[in-house]
């Protein structure tokens, strides 16, 4: 479907409501925020797996990261947050003022009735703190995605499908026979997910803030960006183009280290390719050495976006990277197997913004 077409039912849909979302933006500070996959690793489960999402969290917000967001994956053993509304509701009771959400909901898998009354039950709950990230695929293998069992469900509907999702969460029309409750009347803020430019293009034309998946398809990155900021119309929803980009990120005392650790997410990304996933395995030392020719293709062309190294290497890989891209936030992932080592690459990210604030200040 023509985008321009989604917008325009949307402009008559929300004409004359007040629906802008607010993004404060400080002088040399780009935020950064947290994508948590609930990793579930190699001999643990997932009730860890949540468990740790929990107190990253907490850790995450005593730090400063703005937002905290888990991802909806189906049958995928290393990955805990399925459920995501669930986990959502979950970290945002352990927590007092970080956003918590969703990056993302997979709209297909759902009918816009259900999240809406989702995502307005944890608005109403968590007044203020809660955001809904909506994506077109289906997070899933085909098989899977069948079993989910949502008939009709059509990626080509997403743009018809997030407008209900919003009209859902507006107040209601006189009359209107089917209502979200709790949900309307919440506007909570939704965001377009991404990885290809039909994302962009619809953020875009809708006038909605836009989350770019450069994590681990970053191939489509600048183009969707500049779509995304050269087609923008403000709205009722967002007075100018907000961009955040996703990016891997493990910071540890030194470059050897974080190479380390970080090989466990670089196994995970090849596994996943071959058709193998599976629970997210240990660190190997030298594994890029190590690895086939394959296996490196995979990793560098997955992870082309990414800092790995001391706070020093990743302070300048970022900054190269914000610089390249103007992103309006950041939005950092990080699936090691060590929890305690990864909680400690979030704090010495947390450094590494805060120099890059103070440079940018100064």
């Amino acid at each position: 479907m023509d985008e321009r077409l989604a917008y325009a039912r949307l402009k008559t849909r929300f004409s004359g409501m007040a629906f802008v979302q607010s993004f404060p933006r400080l002088v040399g500070m780009i935020p950064f925020s947290i994508l948590d996959l609930a990793p579930i690793t190699q001999g643990a489960d997932a009730r860890r797996a949540l468990t740790n999402s929990v107190d990253l969290a907490q850790r995450a917000e005593a730090l400063g990261y703005r937002r905290y967001w888990l991802a909806e994956h189906h049958n995928m053993p290393g990955i805990a947050s399925a459920a995501t509304a669930l986990v959502i509701g979950q970290v945002a009771g352990a927590t007092q003022r970080i956003r918590v959400g969703a990056g993302g909901i997979m709209l297909p898998n759902h009918s816009p009735l259900v999240v809406a009354e989702q995502f307005g039950t944890l608005e109403t709950l968590f007044p203020g703190r809660i955001d809904l990230g909506l994506g077109r695929a289906p997070g899933t293998d085909q098989t899977t995605a069948r079993a989910l069992r949502r008939e009709g469900s059509d990626p080509d509907r997403f743009p018809d499908e997030v407008a209900e999702v919003l009209a859902l969460l507006d107040d209601p029309e006189p009359g209107q026979a089917v209502r979200a409750i709790p949900g309307a009347g919440t506007r909570v803020p939704v965001w377009i997910l991404g990885s290809s430019r039909f994302g962009a293009r619809l953020a875009a034309a809708l006038g909605l803030p836009y989350a770019f998946a450069s994590h681990f398809a970053p191939a489509e990155l600048m183009g969707a960006l500049a779509d995304y900021r050269d087609r923008f119309r403000p709205s009722r929803f967002l007075d100018e183009p907000y961009a955040m980009v996703g990016y891997n990120a493990y910071v540890a005392d030194s470059d050897e280290e974080a190479r380390f650790h970080a090989s466990s997410m670089e196994q995970s990304f090849v596994a996943l390719r071959e058709g193998r996933p599976g629970p997210v395995p240990p660190p190997v030392v030298n594994y890029r050495e190590r690895a086939g020719r394959f296996e490196r293709l995979v990793v560098e062309r997955t992870m082309a976006c990414s800092a790995i190294g001391s706070p020093e290497t990743v302070e300048h890989e970022i900054e190269a990277f914000l610089a390249r891209t103007g992103a309006d936030e950041l939005l950092v992932t990080n699936s090691g197997f060590d929890h305690a080592a990864r909680c400690r690459s979030y704090a010495l990210l947390a450094d590494v913004r805060n120099r890059i604030a103070a440079n940018a200040g100064s």
